[in-house]
């Protein structure tokens, strides 16, 4: 492996210019003089675009500066002790040493692990003491390598123990009976590296210097050793410094708990030392589910609030959700592509799937396969198996969001119950909001039934059996018999609604449409809208002419499109106002928007609904607006910018889609620009 750091790339006493944008320019510019990059202003680019998300600087004088990018094909490291010292945004004042840190976009599991090695030692003070006494830049390199150098993992983890936590090195002889406690805590970011294994290193340096044992799992990107079940059952309580759902949360049940996101175990941790074992001498402390303890500590959730711990229980869900989203809605767009929009009707592709294969290929014409790409039988076949593929993935989306939303909120035994009620929730025709309402009451009532007092001969059964059957019946029962049929009367009173207003309102009509494909990114209006317009197209695609149905499918699909194609456009022109997590999002909302998956802008609605949502809301009203007015057609029922061989007036299609995109990403920049970012998002 390519060494990260070599002398070449470290200055000393250096300056570097007044501000951090020069800083950084000039670490790049040192990238780039040592031959690690031939792309300076990509590096400086993507580094800004961090930047601009929440400030680097640490505590203590440093500065981290980092990105990943494409600019560099190995991990690399660059250091500069500046003279004079430089603004990076830390809290007690600027910073005297400044890492730059580039790692590869593709980065692999050994360069994740290396980098979050060199994050936990950047909160150790013996560490920065030996940065600030280096003479030489090859005393630099060397002290960095000590602590990123790539080992066996049990010599890394022998090493880790020996250095990062000293208090807990030898617990025999400090630790008498009862005269020392132990916490155990859990850290976890959603994207990153840095601040999972940073909050890390914080609580146990915290922890040695109050004179606790604590042992601590990072969730991270590099892998989780899981805490040994002895290590839980002797300890005083529980610290999750996590801005995700915590795996295994069941583990901790009963414990003293405190919960917060994984900022303040890096900004406060000899705070969250102190409430926890404030919280272990006090019976009335909020304590992990799963024990018939204080329900309104529970409902206090360790001090997290109840708009933190929503947020956060959605987001969960969402992460889960969004894999199903992109695999399903990409291979019908590609089936689409390949075997032409005909593959959709009268479930002609599950046929070909059954009955074909690739030695026995389908007869086009049979069929009525007309728009098969090249007019080949094996493009038939192939679009056909992409589509049925597809349709599988697509299928899981609405279950998978509300099983970990109930995973999110009871651990492990709510996930059965919440996959569930996510198949109830697509029985019952109420889409993502069916699932999301689903996901919730199963978590609840799973929650609830995890706190009974059973025998202690019955306690193995409860999270395998009993907690699953019970949840399963009474919220399937409130799904089904108590929401199902007022969510069927809303369907039908709404379809109503539009069929009534496909004559000479037709402009208005786009509008309505635009507003429901958009309101709730696939939930029961935005399944509305849409099966209004496939239920028309089924006897339209055929036709010649223009007929209405034909206008409606592509005001349809066309609204639909908008939402993550402004979202992914509002994230390139002010990265700043986004989260690592959104950008990330926004990168891969670029190919969900052009393949018409509206669900692609769930996560920034999501985390911000109030701004995002009616930003949305309009541009999908303009687009469906301009579509109908203009006179654009669809035949296909699905696929995006894949599908343009359907359309009638591709210039009509582009104007209006382009239209409604720049509003709506107008909108949202407006919007976030008057409002403060939320200081709590972990970045990466």
């Amino acid at each position: 492996m390519t060494d990260m750091i070599t002398p070449d790339l470290v200055r000393l006493d250096a300056d570097l210019g007044g501000d951090k944008p020069a800083v950084i320019e000039s670490l790049a510019g040192i990238v780039a003089s040592a031959g690690r990059t031939t792309r300076a202003d990509l590096l400086v680019a993507d580094t800004m675009a961090r930047e601009e998300t929440s400030p680097t600087g640490l505590p203590g004088g440093i500065a981290i500066p980092h990105c990943r990018t494409a600019a560099v094909e190995v991990p690399t490291l660059a250091f500069a002790r500046l003279s004079p010292t430089v603004e990076f945004g830390a809290k007690d004042g600027p910073a005297d040493l400044a890492f730059l840190i580039a790692a590869p976009a593709g980065g692999d599991a050994t360069h994740l692990k290396v980098l979050t090695q060199l994050a936990r030692a950047l909160v150790k003070k013996e560490f920065t003491d030996g940065l600030r006494a280096a003479r030489t830049p090859e005393e630099v390199v060397a002290l960095v390598n000590s602590v990123v150098s790539v080992e066996p993992a049990g010599a890394r983890v022998a090493a880790a123990a020996t250095v990062a936590a000293p208090a807990a090195a030898a617990p025999a002889e400090t630790r008498g009976a009862a005269a020392r406690r132990t916490i155990v805590a859990v850290t976890a970011c959603p994207t990153g590296i840095a601040h999972t294994y940073m909050a890390a290193e914080s609580l146990e340096r915290a922890a040695a210097k109050a004179g606790v044992d604590i042992h601590v799992e990072t969730q991270g990107s590099a892998g989780a050793t899981p805490l040994h079940a002895a290590t839980i059952a002797n300890a005083s309580a529980v610290i999750f410094a996590c801005d995700v759902g915590v795996r295994d949360r069941s583990r901790f049940a009963g414990l003293p708990m405190v919960s917060s996101g994984v900022k303040r175990a890096i900004d406060d941790p000899d705070g969250m030392i102190a409430d926890a074992l404030r919280y272990a001498e006090d019976p009335g402390a909020p304590r992990v589910e799963g024990t018939a303890g204080d329900a309104a500590a529970d409902a206090t959730h360790g001090g997290e609030s109840w708009g933190g711990r929503a947020r956060r229980i959605l987001m969960t869900g969402v992460s889960y959700m969004i894999p199903f989203v992109a695999a399903g809605g990409l291979l019908i767009a590609l089936g689409f592509l390949f075997a032409g929009y005909e593959v959709a009707k009268d479930g002609i592709g599950s046929d070909i799937v059954a009955n074909n294969g690739l030695f026995d290929l389908p007869d086009l014409d049979e069929l009525g396969l007309s728009h098969a790409l090249f007019n080949s039988p094996l493009m038939a076949y192939l679009g056909s198996l992409m589509f049925v593929l597809g349709g599988a993935a697509f299928g899981f989306l609405v279950p998978a969001l509300s099983g970990y939303i109930a995973f999110a909120i009871a651990d492990r035994p709510g996930l059965a119950p919440g996959f569930v009620m996510g198949a109830v929730a697509l029985i019952v025709n109420s889409g993502f909001l069916g699932g999301i309402v689903g996901g919730v009451l199963a978590g609840i009532v799973a929650h609830w039934i995890a706190g009974w007092k059973v025998p202690k001969w019955s306690r193995g059964l409860m999270p395998v059996l009993v907690i699953p059957l019970l949840t399963t019946l009474v919220v399937g029962f409130v799904m089904i018999v108590v929401l199902g049929k007022p969510l069927n009367n809303l369907m039908k009173n709404l379809n109503d609604g539009l069929n009534s207003m496909s004559g000479g309102s037709i402009i208005l009509l786009g509008v309505v449409l635009g507003l429901m494909m958009a309101f709730d990114m696939g939930g029961p209006l935005n399944k509305v809208a849409y099966a209004f317009a496939t239920t028309g197209l089924a006897t339209a695609a055929t036709q010649t002419g223009a007929p209405t149905e034909l206008k409606v499918m592509a005001a349809v699909m066309l609204a639909g499109m908008v939402p993550p194609l402004a979202l992914a456009l509002a994230t390139v022109v002010r990265p700043g106002l986004f989260s690592p997590a959104e950008k990330e999002n926004g990168k891969a909302a670029w190919a969900l928007g052009a393949s018409f998956i509206t669900e692609g802008a769930i996560p920034f609605a999501a985390a911000d609904p109030f701004r995002v949502i009616p930003s949305i809301m309009a541009g999908s009203a303009l687009t469906g607006a301009l579509a109908m007015g203009m006179g654009v057609t669809l035949r296909a029922p699905h696929g995006g910018i894949f599908v343009l061989f359907a359309v009638d007036n591709v210039l009509g299609f582009f104007i209006a889609l382009v239209a409604g995109v720049l509003l709506a990403a107008g909108l949202v920049l407006v919007l976030k620009s008057m409002g403060t970012s939320d200081a709590d998002i972990a970045t990466v």
